[in-house]
């Protein structure tokens, strides 16, 4: 991918917990001979083992289904289901092929991905949860409840697609309902910060548009929406529970999941903006959110 620079560094965790785990086998058999175990060359025969043996060992893109004003939908400006499911398949096929981690697949190898309710307890199986276009987002109480009771207890939520004044007053507005505030501050997440570098190196908060709403050369925000008082330009939020871990990013004024989704309808656009910026950003993200 052109435009980011991609380190051995942000998968090391994968590689060191494999070699533990052959050298904690290796020790075990040492004693092989002792116990009737078979060894060749002064080796202990080493039994193959899958990706997919240790249950639930697999990473589940998971995006949230919330009420809307309005009640629920999928079509219509501030869908919760604005790029899918294309997004998600294509996102989880490139993180299938850039990092380590095992995504979760069917017996025929399709990506599988998911679709949760706030309220609902199933939230609890999936450690990491996406949530887009939250101009219109309105959750109900035991939405707040849910979302609240699943981010303290060590859920991951990266929230993407939503721009201008609207976008950003609505999203203070219902994540305050989630934490008072003051609570839990939600703060800038300066450039030197891991989740920037833990696979791709990146000096900037990328700026995707959406494919529709791009602005043409040199203009990478979408034009339709009001910036009198926020600005147009992109900037990563973060809020931190109590012991310093990050439980959310929110990333204003960019639009991630059309360059996932949009890969491949322009070669400009993704040479532009999926491969560059689209991608090594929401990779940073899961990688980040998957190790800490």
């Amino acid at each position: 991918m052109q435009g980011a620079k991609c380190k051995v560094r942000g998968i090391s965790f994968f590689v060191f917990v494999g070699i533990l785990l052959l050298l904690v086998a290796d020790v075990m058999g040492q004693f092989g001979d002792r116990r009737g175990g078979r060894r060749f060359g002064g080796r202990r025969e080493i039994v193959p083992m899958e990706r997919d043996i240790f249950p639930g060992n697999v990473f589940t893109f998971c995006r949230a289904q919330y009420t809307m004003g309005g009640g629920w939908g999928r079509a219509g400006r501030g869908g919760w289901a604005t790029d899918y499911p294309e997004a998600d398949e294509n996102f989880s096929l490139r993180l299938s092929q850039i990092t380590t981690l095992n995504i979760n697949r069917t017996e025929e190898g399709q990506f599988q991905h998911a679709i949760v309710q706030l309220d609902e307890d199933e939230l609890f199986k999936y450690p990491f949860l996406y949530m887009c276009n939250v101009h219109r987002m309105q959750l109900t109480g035991s939405e707040q409840v849910g979302l609240r009771s699943y981010l303290l207890r060590g859920g991951f939520m990266m929230v993407d697609d939503f721009w201008g004044d609207e976008g950003w007053e609505n999203w203070v507005y219902e994540i305050e309902q989630v934490f008072s505030p003051g609570e839990y501050p939600m703060v800038e997440i300066p450039l030197d910060h891991e989740i920037f570098h833990i696979v791709f190196d990146l000096d900037e908060v990328p700026q995707v548009p959406g494919i529709h709403s791009w602005g043409g050369p040199g203009v990478s925000y979408e034009i339709r929406w009001r910036y009198d008082h926020f600005g147009n330009k992109a900037r990563c939020w973060g809020i931190f529970d109590h012991s310093g871990r990050l439980m959310v990013v929110a990333i204003h004024n960019t639009d991630l999941g059309d360059g996932w989704e949009r890969e491949g309808v322009d070669i400009d656009y993704f040479k532009e903006y999926s491969a560059p910026k689209a991608y090594p950003m929401g990779i940073n993200i899961v990688v980040y959110a998957m190790t800490h």
